[in-house]
């Protein structure tokens, strides 16, 4: 079911397919993507209720979700999942409460401090995914980490079904959260109206939150007009493992991300022949009763592969080049080889650390790099909503200390005016 292939044997073609992974789709959309963002732009409501037509099949009088929609969606949900998510969102209220930093003052010469101070985005957008699948979750971890940074303002956009509703467990976590300003209005054009406003939708200083490739190009069009998180697209696990590791417990893991979307990526490095084998048979025996099968087998053949690598040192610096968004680390010390790991998003030690943990209730963020990002993007969280402010109180004293250095900086670089603005404060 899933190719396996020594590290050496793998041809470039292949190896390319496989570290870019959904790359090449992004690349292939961003015109059809700009032409929406400024059809939004230029056309405002209008555009969104024609894209939401066009993309969802609903036809919509109203893009804002009201209290009566909230309260139906109660009746659509058990109570299991809002249990569920009240654990999930405490958990994640416990974690991300201690993201929130704290900077103490710098004494750098005597009669000079220097600090930094907190202040979180008034205005934010969160995206909540949604189409072929619901996500709630995701309204978890974006809500969470912005109230505890103190944001003021929520805008949430997901997308409708084909009867204008918005999927009824994202209402009711969005209830659940204290998040009242709900759009039904998806994909790229949910970005374009949060990144440049609309009659009804208001304009935002950051759009948060994962989404398919669409919704990747979109935000990353939008950048420069907003800030955004990071490019967090289309799923994607890496496993590194050596003959210790559980093949059923592996096989499962890819398979939980395979079920995302066609464009998923899973991908198992490990030493062990054995293993690769035992993890295949798993992954066909364990596919046949999901009802996601028919994704997961073309998620599979598109961007899975098992590659067999001869130490976990070449396995680490093949993890390190794919940068993956979520990587579990299941081997004999765990400790060491997370220490050889760089570029990565979320991991995972040990058989029990089951990737779908962090996806849900272990309280770690699940809005994360994919495509290779996280060589330099980090995961979302409580920091992500907010930025920090220089302060400084100097004494005369103090630009005493560094008034030469004013002057002389001032001088090599041909401002005067700098340097007067420094001198005149030590004039009779």
């Amino acid at each position: 079911m899933i190719t396996i292939k020594k590290l050496q044997d793998i041809t470039k073609d292949d190896l390319d397919r496989i570290m870019k992974r959904s790359g090449d789709i992004l690349d292939s959309i961003y015109e059809t993507v700009k032409v929406i963002m400024a059809d939004v732009k230029e056309n405002g409501d209008a555009a969104l209720r024609q894209y939401t037509e066009k993309f969802d099949g609903a036809k919509l009088d109203a893009l804002q979700v009201t209290r009566e929609e909230i309260e139906y969606a109660y009746t659509q949900v058990t109570p299991e999942f809002i249990e569920g998510f009240k654990q999930a969102m405490a958990n994640s209220r416990k974690f991300e409460s201690n993201a929130k930093p704290v900077e103490g003052k710098t004494i750098t010469e005597e009669g000079i401090e220097v600090w930094r101070e907190w202040r979180p985005i008034e205005r934010v957008g969160l995206y909540i995914p949604g189409g072929k699948a619901f996500y709630p979750s995701c309204l978890l971890m974006t809500a969470i980490p912005a109230q505890i940074a103190g944001c003021k303002e929520f805008v949430v956009c997901t997308p409708p079904d084909k009867t204008g509703r918005a999927p009824a467990s994202t209402l009711v976590a969005c209830d659940l959260a204290g998040v009242q300003q709900i759009y039904k209005i998806g994909g790229a054009q949910a970005v374009a109206a949060m990144t440049y406003g609309t009659e009804t939708v208001p304009q935002v200083y950051k759009i948060f939150g994962a989404g398919n490739t669409w919704v990747t190009a979109a935000k990353m069009l939008a950048f420069g007009t907003v800030d955004i998180d990071m490019p967090a697209g289309p799923s994607e696990i890496m496993i590194l493992a050596d003959e210790t590791a559980n093949p059923k417990f592996m096989a499962a893991d890819l398979l939980s991300q395979s079920e995302h979307a066609e464009d998923s990526a899973s991908v198992l490095v490990t030493t062990s022949a054995k293993l690769a084998k035992q993890v295949d048979s798993e992954v066909v025996r364990q596919m046949a009763y999901l009802s996601s099968r028919d994704t997961i087998e073309k998620s599979l053949g598109r961007y899975g592969m098992i590659v067999l690598v001869e130490t976990l040192e070449q396995g680490a610096k093949f993890v390190n080049d794919y940068a993956p968004e979520h990587l579990e680390i299941v081997t004999q010390d765990d400790a060491k080889y997370l220490g050889m790991i760089n570029n990565v998003g979320s991991v995972f030690l040990g058989n029990y650390s089951t990737e779908p943990a962090g996806d849900y209730a272990s309280g770690s963020n699940h809005v994360l790099p994919t495509n290779g990002y996280a060589r330099m993007f980090s995961p979302l969280s409580t920091e992500s909503f907010g930025r920090k402010i220089q302060v400084q109180k100097l004494s005369k004293d103090g630009l005493g200390k560094i008034r030469n250095a004013i002057k002389a900086l001032a001088e090599t670089e041909g401002l005067p005016a700098h340097k007067n603005a420094s001198e005149v404060r030590f004039e009779e």
